[in-house]
């Protein structure tokens, strides 16, 4: 991959971190009457520091530095994350006639704010599976969204400090910002924004959101905390407390490829914080690192290896790696690094593409366009595999075999395009559009619908 262009600032190379796999050792001292097997000081020492219960009195008193315990614990959750996936059973969640979720993030540990293609903005309860709806807010002119309303709300982002969410408006080209938790409506980004559908949402801190759009420009937008102080007003319907209009700060364009200049839409974003730089995917098969302050100003564009379809990104902070998901493949970007070292996997699931993605620690966890959950480690550069148990004497070891979570069917409007135009299949895959980690509670939230897009259906599921 040759970078288009290139900054002129200096960068160090980033410093990838391998993972440390988890070792245990048993002292084979025995107290009491001198029995079993002594050993000299020092090699005692260090077989009572790798004891559980020197862990366990340490965590107490914080002895001897926190360091060695944040390590162990690190290794324990790193082990947790690996075999989370296997241990997961799916509860499906009814939606009514919903019509595919786009975007989807945990509230708080049983609420989860979702958007779908029908331009529905609501909370669902994981526990009870009880639905909100939460209300729209319209722009100062409403009736110019009324032709982009099918389009739906393809992006929902909380800030840092998970006091503000950030979404799409009734229309869609507009950015809507309620405060958390009561989803009080806080401001819309409705002038001078964007002229086609927001497809992605980054935070930058707690203020400044960055929104990329269909109409390939990238705007910059600064919440006033001053707007939700506490507003006593109520629009003109009376739906809805008063809330401010704004514009973006800044709105840059995507540069023009020459191999695919009508196809620049922005289709993913993904911040770093490390280096408080943001990632953007254009459908013209371009990755485009950009630094967001008080303006976007491009450091560079790259092409990337597999063009078709890149319509969700991510970002690992712990590896400065982003990850991109394309019709069949994830490739992986490290923009400091002229040539990548981390070869690109291939989903091979039916070319129905990479639809959702996400990093923690070192899984990337994709959905799929045909009902499946695949799992990827990036220190091994493999997927994981499922786990067979031979005997009751001997312990699970890898089976050879992909781990595939598949989804359940979710429902499936029988209108007249599905009688027509797809013969009236009872089960059709749904593609997994967005899923969320809740991981205190060891819980993931899928959804999506039909990949067909004249197709009407949902599926939501919760996976713990």
């Amino acid at each position: 991959m040759v970078p288009q262009q290139t900054g002129s600032r200096k960068r160090k190379a980033p410093v990838v971190e391998a993972g440390a796999g988890s070792s245990s050792s048993q002292s084979l001292a025995t107290a009491g009457q001198g029995e079993g097997i002594l050993l000299p000081k020092k090699q005692k020492g260090l077989a009572e520091r790798r004891s559980v219960v020197y862990y366990l009195k340490s965590r107490e008193v914080c002895a001897g530095g926190c360091a060695n315990l944040l390590g162990f614990e690190g290794e324990l959750r790193s082990y947790a994350v690996q075999r989370l996936p296997e241990l997961l059973t799916e509860r499906q969640l009814a939606l009514g006639t919903l019509n595919k979720v786009f975007a989807s993030q945990w509230l708080n540990a049983r609420q989860v704010v979702c958007g779908t293609k029908c331009n529905t903005l609501f909370v669902v309860d994981v526990q009870t599976g009880h639905i909100t709806h939460i209300p729209l807010m319209q722009d100062r002119v409403p009736g110019l969204a009324r032709a982009e309303m099918a389009s739906g709300i393809h992006a929902i982002q909380l800030n840092p400090s998970k006091t503000l969410l950030a979404t799409g408006g009734e229309n869609p080209n507009s950015l809507a910002v309620y405060q958390l938790p009561t989803l009080d409506p806080v401001c819309l980004g409705d002038q001078h924004g964007h002229k086609d559908w927001i497809f992605s949402i980054a935070w930058m801190n707690d203020t400044v959101a960055v929104s990329g759009s269909r109409d390939g420009t990238m705007a910059l937008w600064q919440v006033d905390p001053d707007m939700f102080s506490g507003s006593t007003g109520w629009d003109n319907d009376g739906r809805l407390p008063a809330y401010a209009h704004i514009h973006p700060r800044d709105v840059e364009v995507i540069p023009r490829a020459s191999t695919n200049p009508g196809n620049r839409k922005v289709r993913a974003l993904a911040f770093s914080g490390k280096n408080q730089e943001l990632g953007a995917v254009s459908l013209d098969g371009y990755f485009h690192l950009w630094k967001a302050r008080n303006n976007l100003f491009r450091l560079l564009s790259i092409r990337l290896p597999y063009c078709r379809e890149n319509v969700c990104l991510t970002y690992c902070d712990d590896l400065s790696l982003y990850a991109v998901g394309s019709q069949s493949h994830v490739s992986f970007l490290d923009p400091r690094q002229r040539q990548q070292n981390i070869r690109p996997l291939c989903s091979r699931e039916g070319g129905t593409g990479v639809r959702s993605l996400s990093f923690y620690q070192h899984i990337v966890t994709v959905g799929t366009g045909h009902s499946s959950l695949l799992f990827y480690d990036i220190r091994a550069q493999k997927f994981l595999e499922e786990r067979s148990v031979p005997s009751l004497d001997s312990f699970p070891g890898p089976a050879g075999r992909k781990l595939k979570l598949t989804c359940g069917r979710g429902w499936l409007n029988h209108d007249e395009l599905w009688v027509n135009y797809f013969g009236g299949i009872e089960e059709f895959p749904n593609a997994l559009y967005t899923h969320c980690y809740n991981w205190p509670e060891m819980k993931l939230f899928v959804a999506g619908g039909p990949l067909p897009s004249g197709l009407h259906g949902n599926y939501a599921g919760l996976w713990s």
